[in-house]
């Protein structure tokens, strides 16, 4: 599949082909739209991708634009942004997380290392990077970011953003995988993310 990563504000990444895809990650057209033209909302929203529902954490960049009264989202802003008014925002109902504030405390670090690291620009993390392990270690280095949720990112670079350095499907575990529905990167539709969501429940199933 072809990046969703060029839009006006970007310039063309050389190692993308330039052309446009459109992200399913959400029944929100709004939060896919968002999660189609940024980095930055993809990673917020794997981030938020734990303890709750996928689509609820993937709804939650586009949640968090609008309560800024922002369009689009920059790392730079959100690390800057009032601590205790980004939990706020964060709360505000319907709330972004289940854990309003302890996520935001981790968007806003991993926005603050964004900035430190990589200029704000989520894409860098993954930007000229041409071996799956040195982007994992990148992914394994953002706050928030553990072992599996780096495999899973790494598996929606590959899977649905052209982010193919060599050897990211081993790198990526079982996630990386081809014809499966085992995380957020097998999701593309409202029927994939149903699949997603069973192979989920089976797997707690068998770890009762």
């Amino acid at each position: 599949m072809t990046s969703a990563f060029r839009y006006a504000g970007y310039a063309p990444r050389p190692n993308l082909d330039g052309m446009t895809a459109s992200l399913w990650l959400t029944p929100d057209q709004d939060a896919n739209r968002l999660l189609s033209r940024s980095p930055l909302a993809v990673m917020i929203g794997m981030l938020l991708d734990q303890q709750i529902p996928m689509e609820w954490a993937f709804t939650g960049p586009h949640t968090i634009a609008a309560r800024m009264n922002r369009t689009d989202l920059d790392a730079a802003a959100i690390a800057a942004y009032d601590p205790q008014r980004f939990a706020d925002l964060m709360a505000t109902t319907p709330a972004v997380h289940r854990y309003p504030a302890a996520m935001a405390e981790r968007v806003q670090k991993l926005c603050r290392h964004l900035v430190d690291h990589y200029g704000g620009d989520a894409q860098a993390v993954w930007e000229g990077v041409d071996d799956a392990d040195t982007l994992l270690r990148r992914l394994r280095d953002l706050p928030g970011f553990g072992p599996q949720k780096s495999q899973v990112f790494l598996a929606l670079l590959g899977k649905q953003l052209g982010v193919t350095p060599s050897g990211w499907r081993e790198a990526a575990g079982d996630y990386g995988a081809p014809d499966v529905h085992r995380s957020i990167a097998d999701v593309t539709d409202a029927a994939a993310l149903e699949a997603v969501r069973r192979t989920k429940q089976e797997a707690k199933r068998r770890t009762r």
